[in-house]
């Protein structure tokens, strides 16, 4: 199939009614569509299709937390593999070209990229082509590569070790004491995104951003989230078991930087995942980059297995 660029109709969708024509190119995130249409967290201003005659090319969309005036994330960029290149690629830019024109304000960058893909997609010819096309499309809108992050996940059966006896738990006094054990845990920190923050605002005002923009928002009990202390009292670090919109989640992890390297992580993660798997949940989820070694590495001691990968990607 030759795709005659001329030919494309690019609009956004009418409504949910659409839904299933926009569900035509398949991905993880299809079956959440409907719900997060419900639950405010897309619109359909917000979800851009081209079509050839009754055909969908290539679709683009955007997610934001429910109530959200602007988008967030692009969460969504999709293309008919089939087509052959460089067509494909080219409907998918130019799509992405007029759909971001259309939804994000003017003067401001368009929100971070975000796609799941497959642990191992580098290993196969064709699982490595979809990903390079859909990170091209990004490339020539302006987009450069972030970073790759490991997307975990522990499931029911997998053993929790016991407490170790070293440290001690307890709950999260107030937001201030969070806060400034946020604000110490980001120096020497290896998160991409901690990092990036650092460079335009003061350790405080990024834990702020965190707490504020992701933390408070979330619905499940604060009592939840835990203090890791030493015997005499002096914390160590601390974890955020949560629930967010999709599934049970270890939101943050953390040893501070005067007690690293003692192996705690190991204590407090497993306190973490301790706490949720008590809820009978049928999974619990948590991320990392892809270059944060030590987390990952405590994680997978943990019993978590990376069942996907994230790319991100960012316009400066």
């Amino acid at each position: 199939m030759t795709v005659e660029l001329n030919d494309l109709a690019m609009r956004p969708i009418t409504g949910r009614e659409e839904l299933d024509l926009f569900s035509q190119l398949p991905y993880v995130l299809n079956e959440e569509l409907a719900d997060d249409l419900a639950n405010g967290r897309r619109r359909p201003e917000w979800m851009w299709i081209a079509l050839r005659g009754d055909r969908l090319l290539a679709r683009a969309a955007w997610w934001s937390r429910p109530g959200g005036d602007t988008p967030f994330l692009l969460d969504v960029v999709d293309i008919d593999d089939s087509i052959p290149d460089p067509g494909r690629v080219d409907a998918g830019v130019r799509l992405l070209h007029t759909a971001v024109a259309a939804t994000v304000p003017n003067g401001s960058p368009p929100p971070e990229y975000s796609r799941f893909v497959p642990p191992g997609w580098r290993d196969s010819i064709v699982t490595r082509q979809a990903v390079q096309d859909r990170m091209t499309i990004l490339e020539r809108t302006g987009a450069r590569l972030f970073v790759e992050r490991l997307r975990l996940e522990w499931r029911p059966g997998t053993p929790v070790p016991g407490p170790a006896g070293r440290l001690g738990f307890r709950p999260v006094q107030d937001t201030g004491e969070l806060l400034t054990l946020m604000t110490s845990a980001l120096h020497g920190t290896l998160d991409a995104h901690s990092c990036h923050d650092l460079t335009r605002m003061t350790a405080r005002e990024a834990a702020v951003r965190h707490y504020e923009g992701e933390l408070a928002r979330y619905s499940s009990p604060k009592d939840w989230w835990r203090i890791a202390t030493l015997p005499a009292g002096e914390p160590v670090g601390f974890v955020i078991p949560a629930r967010n919109d999709y599934n049970p989640i270890i939101a943050y992890l953390a040893v501070l930087p005067e007690h690293r390297g003692n192996g705690y992580i190991h204590d407090i993660l497993a306190e973490g995942t301790r706490i949720l798997a008590e809820q009978d949940f049928p999974r619990i989820r948590a991320s990392t980059d892809l270059g944060n070694t030590p987390m990952a590495n405590a994680f997978q001691r943990a019993g978590y297995v990376n069942f996907e990968r994230e790319i991100n990607m960012t316009w400066s």
